[in-house]
């Protein structure tokens, strides 16, 4: 990943317009990532046994679909939602029997309390740190009560900014944050934390520490 852009960024612009770019790429790489990672796999597991069968279950910045196919294949109703038009149509075409939606996780298609749970894995990573309690306060809003989120992101501080991706010109942006500071922008918001983990990267993946949160809608 590179240095800044030169201009000031426009995050939800620039990140939709990459991800479309890039699309066919991310789910040539990523489609199947879950077969090498057994820790993500082990977690989202857990989620899914920890809902009622059928649960309606929302994937956030869903790309490929890879994780709202899992959720599916273990019970649970899942919709992926996704910011980048192509991404939603890729993911479409892979999972045909899913359901994909276009959306903001700003302003998310779907009533209050609609969802029994959500998965945000490496999603909320895709705004500027000053809109992270906005983001997380509408994750909220459509969790039902007790509804449990599952959070995943890279560990770190700061920012990064990456113009070339997969061979494509793009203005893709990733904040850093540490266990601390998301899990106190979550409880700011009313979440109740379950649990906060860590794991190293493996090898074949950005080298960045990863975390996970899950933490609960109280009410």
């Amino acid at each position: 990943m590179s240095d800044a852009e030169s201009k000031p960024p426009d995050w939800c612009a620039d990140i939709g317009t990459s991800y479309d770019k890039v699309a066919q790429h991310y789910a040539a790489e990523y489609f199947d990532e879950l077969n090498r990672k057994p820790f993500d796999c082990e977690l989202l597991t857990r989620f899914a046994g920890s809902l009622p069968a059928h649960s309606r279950v929302c994937d956030i910045g869903s790309g490929p679909g890879h994780i709202a196919r899992y959720l599916v294949n273990r019970g649970l109703e899942a919709t992926g939602v996704d910011l980048s038009p192509a991404m939603v149509a890729t993911a479409q075409r892979l999972n045909p029997e899913q359901h994909f939606v276009l959306g903001d996780m700003l302003s998310l298609p779907f009533e209050d309390r609609w969802f029994a749970g959500i998965t945000a894995f490496y999603s909320l990573i895709h705004i500027e740190r000053t809109l992270l309690p906005s983001a997380l306060a509408e994750l909220h809003r459509v969790l039902a009560a007790e509804g449990r989120l599952l959070a995943a992101f890279h560990a770190g501080e700061g920012e990064i900014h990456r113009d070339e991706w997969f061979g494509e010109a793009v203005a893709v942006h990733v904040t850093l944050y540490t266990s601390a500071e998301m899990t106190k922008a979550m409880e700011d918001v009313g979440f109740r934390i379950g649990e906060v983990i860590e794991r190293d990267p493996y090898e074949f993946e950005y080298p960045s520490r990863r975390a996970f949160i899950t933490a609960f809608r109280t009410q």
